[in-house]
């Protein structure tokens, strides 16, 4: 079996991955890869109301991380080929570290649930929040304060390159971030309080991104809503 990611390892998938989908349109455009059999840089064009030069680039940004794959589409009698670019069968090194972590995850919950339930959750979030610092200070080295709404971006492609599958999105005069998966699994489930681990890599993150928040959580798959909502 392959070794899990030592940490410098992982830090580096998490930087590539963010600088890959750091820009929304890219990351929509990446999942529009996913939902068929390859699209050209006319027909992306087209469906996201970009100019053609702008959709090739995103598409070229994609390829160069290794996302797609590119291939020419052989035109008839006449005409030039078109490239054609398909979501590529590749892994970036963190699906591994997710599925080598399995234990490990069951383990946290199982240590959790014999701490009262209360300083558990403060525990785990504690936790999270020193991981989310030390994520910040590798994801922005030297860079001065963002905006809150660029500062979300970039903790939700973070949070997604860890398995959550999160964007930012505005929600009642708030910002969110939404966590459409958890890598937690049924151990989240069975020890609600773990989801204080990602609350607390949120509030990390925004430390060392933008600045001191409070972020709250909104809702939970752990307790049977459809996604997983921060609210800050």
């Amino acid at each position: 079996m392959a070794e899990p990611l030592n940490d410098e390892e992982f830090t580096a998938a998490v930087a590539a991955v963010t600088s890959a989908f750091g820009d929304p349109t890219r990351r929509d455009i990446y999942l529009h890869t996913r939902s068929g059999d390859g699209v050209t840089a006319t027909e992306v064009a087209e469906r996201f109301e970009l100019h053609p030069n702008v959709a090739r680039h995103h598409l070229d940004k994609l390829a160069a991380g290794g996302y797609v794959d590119v291939c020419l589409d052989r035109p008839g009698a006449a005409g030039r080929p078109s490239k054609r670019y398909r979501a590529a069968a590749r892994q970036t090194g963190l699906e591994l570290q997710v599925r080598s972590e399995d234990l490990m995850i069951r383990l946290l919950g199982r240590a959790l649930s014999l701490v009262p339930a209360e300083e558990a959750e403060s525990m785990a979030e504690e936790v999270g929040e020193e991981y989310g610092r030390a994520l910040a200070a590798h994801m922005a080295p030297g860079d001065g304060q963002r905006s809150l709404r660029s500062a979300l971006h970039a903790v939700a492609d973070a949070l997604t390159a860890h398995g959550f599958s999160a964007h930012a999105e505005p929600r009642a005069g708030s910002i969110a971030i939404v966590s459409d998966l958890c890598p937690f699994g049924d151990t989240a489930v069975q020890n609600p309080v773990i989801c204080a681990v990602d609350r607390g890599m949120v509030r990390g993150m925004l430390a060392g991104l933008y600045g001191d928040t409070a972020p709250t959580t909104q809702s939970s798959r752990a307790q049977g809503d459809t996604a997983c909502v921060t609210v800050i």
